[in-house]
C-alpha cells in the first residue's frame, strides 16, 4: 500500500517535514473516508506525529495536519477539525483583548479584505471544479451517488453567482462573461488558480479531508468552508466598528458596518448552492458527522458577541459552551458595538446625521444577519426535518428558538420594511 510504504520510508528517513508525504495520505483518506480508516494507519500517524512535535524547529502546517487527520482518533472530532480550518489562511478565531483593527485593509494582496476575498473564491472554484471533473469521470474521487449532469450545471451558475461580489472586490468584475454555467465555472477555475502559489494549492488539497466517499460531501465542506470565512471577515470588520465609535469616527465606523452588511448579504448566495445537496447523499454521510456541528462555529460566535454581549443564559448554553475560549474571553469584558455605541452617545461624540448614519447601518446590518438566519433556518428544516443535529444539539428547533434574537440591543429592526430573504427560500 502506498500509503504505508511512503510514511515507513519517511519516518525511517530524516522525518524532514517538508518531505512529508502528504499526497499519499490524503490519497488513502479520500478512498475510504476519514471515519473508516484504518486502525494501523492511524497508529503510524499517530507516530510521525508524535516525532514531528518532538522536533525543535516547528512544523506547524504538518503538525495541524496531523491534527485534522487524527481527530477523530484523539477522540476530539468537531466542526473546527472537521473542516480543518486550523490549515485555512483566516484571521484568528479567538479575540484578543484590547484589539484594535481600527484602519480600513489597504487593497491588494496582502490586505485582510482582499485575502479573505481571495480565499472565499478559491474554495468555491475548487468545489465546482471537482463538479466538472467528477461530472467528465475525470476523477474517481468520492464515487458514490453522483449528481446527474443538469444539477451539477446548476452548482455551477450557482457557484460562479455566489463569488460574484467578492469578484467585483477583487477587482475582476467581468472576468466571467460566458452564459453557459459549465464554461463559466471553467473559466472561474482557471482565474482562480492563475498565480497560485504552491503553498496555497497545498492548503486547499489537505483542507480536504470528507469523512466519507459521498460526492456531495466535497460541496459542502467547501461551502462551509467559504462561511467561516465570511464570517470571519465580518468579525474583523466588527472590530473596525468597535475602535471607531470608541475614537470618535462615526463615519469610519458605519462604513465598516457596511461592508460588513454587504458580506453577510453576498453570503446569502452560498446557501444557494449548499441547498443543491441530494437530501439522500447529506444524510449518508452526516451520519459520520456526530460531534461536528456548526454550532461550534468559533467565527459565528465571535461575530454574534461584538454586536451585544450576550445575555448570561446565552452564555451558559450549549452554544457558547461548544467555543469554550471564546465564552471566556467575552466573560471576561470583550467589547461590544452595542456598548461603544452607547459610550459614544454619552460622550456626545455620536449625535446629529452621524448618529442618524450609524443607527442606519446598525439597523442594515442587523436585518442582513436575521435574514441569514432565517434562510438557515429553512435550509436545516429541508435537509433535517425535525432530526436532531450533528454535534450532540436540537437540530432545527435549536435554530428555530434563536433566529429571531436581536442582533443588538440599542438599535432595532422593527420598523424597517420587510426584506425577501434570499434564493427565493433557499432552494431555488
Amino acid at each position: 500500500m502506498r500509503f504505508v510504504r511512503e510514511l515507513t520510508s519517511w519516518s525511517s528517513g530524516t522525518a524532514d517535514p517538508e518531505q512529508f508525504p502528504y499526497q499519499a495520505v490524503v490519497t488513502e483518506f479520500h478512498r475510504v473516508g476519514k471515519h473508516f480508516v484504518k486502525k494501523e494507519l492511524l497508529v503510524q500517524l499517530d507516530q510521525a506525529r508524535a516525532r514531528v512535535n518532538a522536533r525543535a524547529t516547528p512544523a506547524r502546517e504538518l503538525s495541524a495536519f496531523l491534527d485534522v487527520a487524527l481527530d477523530k482518533w484523539d477522540g476530539r472530532y468537531d466542526y473546527r477539525s472537521y473542516l480543518a480550518l486550523p490549515l485555512l489562511p483566516l484571521p484568528s478565531q479567538v479575540p484578543e483583548g484590547g484589539r484594535a483593527a481600527d484602519e480600513v485593509d489597504r487593497p491588494g494582496p496582502g490586505g485582510g479584505r482582499w485575502e479573505r476575498d481571495r480565499l472565499l473564491v478559491d474554495l468555491v472554484a475548487d468545489a465546482l471544479a471537482f463538479e466538472l471533473a467528477a461530472s467528465t469521470d475525470a476523477i474517481d474521487l468520492l464515487p458514490e451517488q453522483r449528481p446527474g449532469p443538469e444539477l451539477s450545471a446548476k452548482r455551477c451558475r450557482l457557484g460562479v453567482r455566489a463569488v460574484s461580489a467578492a469578484l467585483t472586490r477583487l477587482g475582476l468584475a467581468g472576468a466571467v462573461t460566458e452564459r453557459d454555467p459549465v464554461a463559466a465555472a471553467v473559466t472561474l477555475h482557471r482565474l482562480a488558480v492563475t498565480g497560485r502559489d504552491p503553498a496555497r494549492e497545498r492548503v486547499l488539497a489537505l483542507s480536504m479531508l470528507p469523512v466519507y466517499v459521498s460526492h456531495d460531501e466535497y460541496l459542502f465542506i467547501r461551502v462551509l468552508q467559504a462561511y467561516e470565512c465570511v464570517f470571519a471577515g465580518v468579525a474583523e470588520e466588527l472590530w473596525g466598528t468597535i475602535a471607531a465609535l470608541d475614537t470618535g469616527r462615526p463615519r469610519p465606523a458605519a462604513g465598516r458596518l457596511a461592508y460588513a452588511r454587504e458580506l453577510i448579504s453576498g453570503a446569502g448566495t452560498l446557501f444557494s448552492l449548499l441547498a443543491t445537496m441530494q437530501p439522500a447523499a447529506f444524510r449518508t454521510f452526516r451520519e459520520y458527522t456526530e460531534g461536528a456541528s456548526a454550532i461550534q462555529s468559533r467565527s459565528y460566535k465571535i461575530m454574534e458577541s461584538l454586536c451585544r454581549t450576550p445575555e448570561p443564559e446565552r452564555l451558559d448554553s450549549t452554544a457558547y459552551r461548544s467555543v469554550p475560549e471564546v465564552r471566556e474571553v467575552v466573560r471576561a469584558g470583550q467589547p461590544s458595538i452595542d456598548r461603544s455605541y452607547r459610550a459614544a452617545v454619552r460622550a456626545g461624540s455620536l449625535r446629529g446625521p452621524d448618529l442618524d448614519l450609524v443607527r442606519q447601518q446598525m439597523a442594515a446590518f442587523a436585518e442582513a444577519v436575521l435574514t441569514w438566519r432565517r434562510t438557515h433556518h429553512r435550509l436545516a428544516v429541508r435537509m433535517l426535518g425535525t432530526r436532531s443535529g450533528t454535534g450532540y444539539t436540537e437540530g432545527t428547533p435549536y435554530l428555530a428558538a434563536v433566529r429571531a434574537v436581536p442582533v443588538f440591543t440599542t438599535v432595532s429592526t422593527e420598523n424597517r420594511p420587510p426584506r425577501t430573504d434570499p434564493i427565493g427560500g433557499c432552494c431555488e
